[in-house]
C-alpha cells in the first residue's frame, strides 16, 4: 500500500496481495485514530470515495483501487484551567513529579473534554513564573507520557521544551525505569520470568490492543511474583522494557492471569473474587526513574499503590502463608528494609535484562 498526504485528503492505493474485504474493515487495520464507527460514518458522507466514486461501508476492495480520504480537521479545543488537587511528589525549574489518582483522565478526549490532569496542570501553573513545554501541542501541554485513566502512579510532566525532548528521548530508548504493580487473576504458575508478544491495535475490537492486529509492535515485559493470595489472586511486579499502549494488561492476559477488574481483557470473571467486588483495574505505576534532563544526575520517584489495591490485597490474603510457603509480610518496610529491595530489585532487574539480551 502507498500513501500521500496532501492537508485532510489523505490517499490509498490497494496493493498486490490484499485480500478482498470490506472497505470500512480495511482502512480499520489502517486507520488507527479513527474508529471503525467514524469510518462508517465518513463513507455515508462520501468522505470517503473508491475510485472516484462513492460507496457503501461493506464494498469490497481490490488491488489497483484507489482510495480517498478527506478527513476533516478537528476545531482546537479551548482549554480551561481547573482546581482540580494534585499530589505533587517533586518540583524543580525543568519537571514535576506526581501520583495520579485512579479515575483521572490525562488529556481532553472524546467523552472526557474536562476535568483532566491537563486542566489541572494549566490551573497549577496559572502564575507568572509558570510554564509547560510545548511539544505536546497545544491539547498536550507537559505531557510526556501516560496512564491509562483506571491506573494510578507515579508521572513526569516536563515544564521546558530541553526537558520534553530529553525525557522523550529517554522513553524512547526504553533507558527509563518503571515498575509497576498488579494484582493479577489467579495464580502465576512461575515466580519470574519475561513476556514477549508483538501487540497493535486489534483488527476486530478497535479500543482494544493485541497480537491480532495489522501493525504489531514488539513488546516485552519482566515479572516476578511478590505474593501469592491464595487461588484468587498474584500481586506481581512489573518491569516494561517497552511502552505499547495497554501492554501490561494485554501481556498479563496472554498469560492467562488478567489484571482484577480489566473487564476488557479479563471479562467478568475478573470483576469479583468471590463476594469481593473489583472496582477498577488493580494496576499502579509505582516508581519512575530517569536522568535529570538539567543535571544528567539519575534521579527515582516512588510512590505505594492506593487503598483501594490495599483493601483487595488485605481482603484475599490468607491469615498464614502464602503457596511458596513464605510468611505474608503485613507490617509497614521499614527505611533499611526498603533499601535494601530497591537494591534486590536492581540485581534482579539487571539480571533479567541480561538474560534477555542474551537470547536476542
Amino acid at each position: 500500500m502507498s500513501r500521500t498526504i496532501s492537508m485532510a485528503l489523505s490517499e490509498l492505493i490497494v496493493t498486490s496481495g490484499e485480500t478482498p474485504k470490506r472497505l470500512d474493515i480495511f482502512l480499520a487495520g489502517h486507520e488507527p485514530t479513527l474508529s471503525r464507527s467514524a469510518l462508517q460514518r465518513l463513507i455515508a458522507d462520501g468522505r470517503i470515495t473508491i475510485n472516484g466514486l462513492v460507496v457503501k461501508p461493506s464494498q469490497k476492495i481490490k488491488p489497483g483501487d484507489k482510495i480517498v480520504m478527506d478527513i476533516p480537521r478537528p476545531e482546537p479545543l479551548e482549554l480551561r484551567p481547573e482546581a482540580i488537587p494534585l499530589e505533587i511528589l517533586y518540583e524543580d525549574a525543568s519537571l514535576l513529579m506526581l501520583n495520579k489518582p485512579v479515575g483521572l483522565v490525562v488529556h481532553p478526549a472524546p467523552g472526557h473534554w474536562t476535568g483532566t490532569l491537563v486542566n489541572a496542570l494549566l490551573h497549577h501553573f496559572a502564575t507568572p513564573d509558570g510554564s509547560l513545554s510545548t511539544i505536546g501541542g497545544k491539547e498536550r501541554p507537559g505531557l510526556v507520557h501516560r496512564l491509562d485513566k483506571e491506573t494510578s502512579g507515579v508521572m513526569v510532566i516536563a515544564k521546558t521544551d530541553q526537558a520534553h525532548r530529553s525525557l522523550a528521548g529517554q522513553f524512547k530508548q526504553h533507558t527509563i525505569t518503571r515498575v509497576y504493580e498488579a494484582l493479577a487473576w489467579g495464580p502465576l504458575r512461575k515466580n519470574e520470568g519475561v513476556i514477549e508478544l508483538a501487540i497493535g491495535r486489534d483488527t476486530k475490537e478497535r479500543k482494544k490492543f493485541s497480537a491480532r492486529t495489522a501493525r504489531p509492535k514488539a513488546s516485552a515485559t519482566l515479572y516476578r511474583v511478590t505474593r501469592r493470595l491464595g487461588k484468587a489472586a498474584t500481586v506481581v511486579e512489573l518491569f516494561p522494557r517497552t511502552g505499547r499502549t495497554h501492554q501490561i494488561r494485554v501481556h498479563l492476559a496472554s498469560l492467562g492471569h488478567p489484571v482484577l477488574g480489566d473487564a476488557t481483557y479479563g471479562g467478568r470473571k475478573v470483576m469479583a473474587c468471590g463476594d469481593l467486588p473489583i472496582p477498577r483495574v488493580m494496576l499502579h505505576a509505582r516508581t519512575l526513574g530517569f536522568s535529570h534532563p538539567v543535571t544528567g544526575a539519575y534521579v527515582e520517584f516512588s510512590s505505594p499503590h492506593p487503598p483501594d489495591m490495599e483493601t483487595v490485597i488485605q481482603a484475599l490474603a490468607s491469615p498464614a502463608s502464602d503457596e511458596t510457603g513464605a510468611k505474608t509480610e503485613r507490617r509497614p518496610r521499614t527505611p533499611d528494609q526498603q533499601a535494601l529491595d530497591r537494591e534486590s530489585l536492581a540485581r534482579y532487574v539487571s539480571a533479567m535484562k541480561t538474560r534477555h539480551r542474551t537470547r536476542h
